[in-house]
């Protein structure tokens, strides 16, 4: 029981700080982007230790990089998106690694049937962009497979079986597509002009994404317990 008020005064909390990023982002107080942004991983990383029995330490390596990357994409500068980029494609080679083990695929062939259009959409956006530093590059590139990849497994995992793992595991991953979509449109197609707008949606995208993919890991690790 004490474990199950600790879980929810600690979700409350993450819903709250999650509702003050967002204000902090519409308002752009950098001050509060440095306070809140990394408490947003960490709070999940305590509701996980404190929930979860079998205790994934690539998933809080992963929550771990997503503090790193929460503090680089504070200042709007190319050298930190840059880094940025790094520290999350490090995150995503993670978050497939811990998708792929709890799903167990056996069949490939859905999963490159499902990951099919994403890549058309993402590499379609990419090669429209107008200004897209050259360093950068290769890790939009990396970026745009490892996503397509996490959705293409998201989906395909959904439609051969339809369970509560796999539902959330959706979830999260077209949260994390359309996070991603944002973030590319706003950084090299409208050059920050909706910034004020955009930043919020993506903060919104980005805590409900996590959220939602910590939801994953706790159902896969019950069914697997199971």
């Amino acid at each position: 029981m004490n474990s199950i008020i600790k879980s929810s005064f600690f979700t409350i909390l993450y819903i709250v700080i999650s509702i003050m990023e967002i204000l902090v982002e519409y308002f752009q107080l950098d001050l509060g982007k440095i306070i809140l942004k990394p408490l947003m991983p960490i709070i999940i990383i305590i509701i996980y230790l404190n929930q979860s029995v079998k205790k994934d330490w690539v998933f809080i390596v992963m929550m771990f990089l997503s503090v790193l990357t929460n503090l680089l994409f504070i200042p709007n500068t190319g050298e930190y998106l840059f880094y940025g980029l790094i520290v999350f494609t490090i995150l995503r080679f993670l978050m497939l690694y811990i998708t792929f083990k709890i799903c167990k695929l056996k069949d490939f062939v859905p999963l490159f049937i499902a990951t099919s259009p994403f890549l058309i959409v993402f590499f379609y956006l990419f090669f429209e962009g107008s200004d897209i530093p050259d360093n950068t590059v290769p890790v939009i590139i990396i970026q745009n497979v490892l996503i397509s990849l996490f959705a293409g497994i998201s989906l395909s995992s959904y439609v051969m079986n339809d369970n509560k793992q796999n539902s959330i595991l959706l979830i999260s991953a077209l949260l994390f597509v359309i996070l991603q979509l944002v973030v590319f449109v706003e950084k090299f197609y409208l050059e920050n002009e909706y910034s004020q707008i955009l930043r919020p949606m993506a903060m919104s995208l980005n805590s409900l994404a996590f959220y939602a993919f910590y939801r994953f890991v706790l159902e896969g690790e019950k069914l697997n317990n199971n």
